[in-house]
């Protein structure tokens, strides 16, 4: 009987590890997808700036300002991609 309780035990402590790395693991994912998401968020205020300064510049046509936006937008969802994988 001395075997037995002493195999639960093991296993036991076994399952115990398991749960920890699992939640180790699961709050590196989101303070990774915490941080893509601030970059997002930043991204879309600076595509803003950028197409407002473009505008404002009047020098290029309202559609090569909306594809800097957009440019900007795509570089910042790409930094946010490179943070979370």
């Amino acid at each position: 009987m001395l075997s037995r309780s002493r195999e639960f035990a093991v296993a036991w402590v076994a399952v115990l590890t398991m749960v920890v790395a699992g939640a180790a693991a699961a709050t590196e994912q989101a303070q990774q997808r915490r941080a893509a998401r601030d970059v997002r968020q930043e991204t879309r205020q600076g595509a803003r700036h950028t197409k407002q300064e473009c505008r404002a510049a009047n020098q290029t046509s309202n559609a090569q300002c909306r594809q800097q936006k957009r440019q900007t937008k795509q570089h910042g969802r790409q930094t946010a991609r490179d943070i979370k994988y």
